[in-house]
């Protein structure tokens, strides 16, 4: 007896290896039959989006695209390769490289060019393939391909924000790491399944979690692309020794994953800045308008940056919501068209069908809000605040030029009597050093906060703009496909 329950044991596992292992190849193959067609949201073709590959004995799966960098759980150590956007909205496959590149000499003279070619998400890590064109000088080479993982990103930031040089620059804000948990928890969830769902659920499933790794995937690599494509565009910056070692050493870092006490660090590091920066405000009186300004309007730009980027997180909830809420009409008409028969049958599963693709317009709908609104509110209010950084730096800068100053009034009170004395030859040194440090961070600073504000005009115009374009197609869209649904229901009536 026992024998014959062992042996059924071993023909069930064989049998879900099996159905794993046709899972991950039928997975590839419907993501890439049914999403391919599809116009982008920035207006690009995604028809060459996604490329599905074997399932290499249910150990591996890849699928070349943008829209999925998760990992699939593996059944014996496997990893996702997955391709990446090519900075302009477009899509390029792992196979890319095949294709002529520009060559360095169509870019013009001292040009940098950096984009993130593809992108490889395994387990835990996501790595970034960085592609460098250049014709600046002190570069070995002129084309140059490099694998980085997020926090050799950080590790760059960092660098970049602990140079005191740099102090009258906006250091342009680190992207946020990688957070693939929530898709990867409802992939693994859809692997587990796969066998006790209908193909109609399946493909349910599958489409909601490529419009979710469309959404993660174009973000994650957008906001280290443009991390480093401002990096590049900078004068200053782009000649950084640190930014010429992350784009041009081809092997590791050693940029470690933050542990606990170094998170808890950073926390204590950022309540210093702020009891820093209720400090100085408080104590140091600045003499020019243009900066005092600056700090007022970006201390309460902020703030309505983060109000309204809450409040666009909450309604494009709602129209998720809204469409979950279709769906659930749509899988109780589908119930009831079970039980009835002739025209009523196909009228309730027409029905049904509708509510369903009502569903699948909400969250794309909801997609698009997010992408061309809540990310350029999320970014900006990064960004405003490495703004307010800088103003905070000058004050400190200030309060150094005055404390400055009052040291070279107390040393020549006390010196009365002294011919050219050591001690007020050395504060009037402190002193001529600290008044030209304050002076070419106040000019860099200004330069560089109407660099910010143009900035921040035309990508808040452009991504308006385009959100608006959006709105209306889809309104169309929707307007459209319900007064065909309902012509139709009523010659089925």
């Amino acid at each position: 007896m026992s024998k014959v329950k062992s042996s059924i044991s071993k023909s069930k596992v064989s049998k879900s290896i099996q159905q794993r292992s046709v899972f991950l190849v039928y997975f590839g193959a419907l993501i890439k039959n049914n999403f391919f067609g599809r116009k982008m949201m920035d207006g690009t073709d995604d028809s060459n989006l996604l490329n599905s590959s074997s399932a290499n004995n249910g150990a591996t799966m890849e699928i070349a695209s943008p829209t999925n960098p998760l990992a699939v759980p593996p059944t014996s150590g496997g990893s996702v390769v997955t391709g990446a956007t090519n900075g302009s909205g477009s899509a390029t496959s792992p196979d890319s490289s095949s294709s002529a590149p520009a060559t360095p000499a169509a870019l013009g003279e001292n040009a940098l060019h950096v984009e993130i070619s593809d992108a490889l998400s395994e387990k835990e890590k996501v790595k970034f393939t960085v592609h460098t064109r250049t014709t600046l000088p002190g570069f070995a080479k002129k084309d140059n391909n490099v694998v980085r993982q997020h926090e050799e990103f950080v590790w760059l930031h960092d660098r970049i924000e602990e140079n005191e040089d740099y102090a009258g620059y906006i250091i342009p804000p680190c992207p946020p790491r990688p957070d693939f948990d929530a898709s990867r928890e409802k992939l693994q969830r859809l692997g587990e399944g796969e066998g006790n769902m209908t193909k109609e659920e399946f493909k349910k499933m599958k489409s909601e979690l490529e419009a979710e790794y469309l959404a993660t995937f174009k973000k994650t690599v957008a906001m280290h692309e443009v991390f480093l494509r401002r990096l590049a565009s900078h004068p200053v910056f782009r000649v950084d020794q640190h930014l010429k070692v992350f784009l041009e050493y081809d092997q590791d870092l050693c940029a470690k994953p933050r542990k606990k006490m170094a998170i808890f660090g950073g926390f204590v590091k950022s309540l210093g800045k702020t009891t820093d920066e209720i400090l100085l405000s408080a104590t140091v009186r600045d003499v020019n308008d243009f900066f005092e300004n600056e700090l007022q309007f970006l201390t309460e730009y902020h703030g309505h940056l983060r109000e309204a980027a809450a409040r666009t997180e909450k309604m494009t909830q709602r129209h998720k919501d809204v469409g979950d809420s279709h769906q659930k009409i749509s899988n109780a008409l589908t119930q009831l068209s079970t039980t009835e028969k002739g025209n009523m049958e196909t009228f309730v599963a027409k029905t049904a069908e509708i509510f369903e693709r009502i569903k699948n317009l909400e969250t794309r709908v909801a997609s698009d809000q997010d992408l061309k609104l809540g990310d350029t509110l999320r970014y900006y209010q990064r960004d405003s605040d490495a703004a307010k950084a800088l103003l905070i730096r000058r004050l400190r800068c200030l309060a150094a030029y005055e404390t400055a100053n009052r040291n070279l009034e107390k040393a020549r009170s006390k010196n009365k009597d002294v011919h050219a004395p050591l001690e007020v030859q050395e504060a009037e040194a402190a002193q001529a050093e600290a008044c030209e440090k304050f002076e070419s961070m106040s000019a860099c600073g200004k330069e560089e906060l109407i660099g910010f504000r143009n900035r921040r005009v035309a990508a808040f115009k452009k991504s308006l703009v385009e959100l608006s374009e959006l709105e209306i197609k889809h309104a169309k869209t929707q307007y459209e496909y319900l007064r065909q649904s309902l012509l139709a229901l009523k010659e089925i009536a």
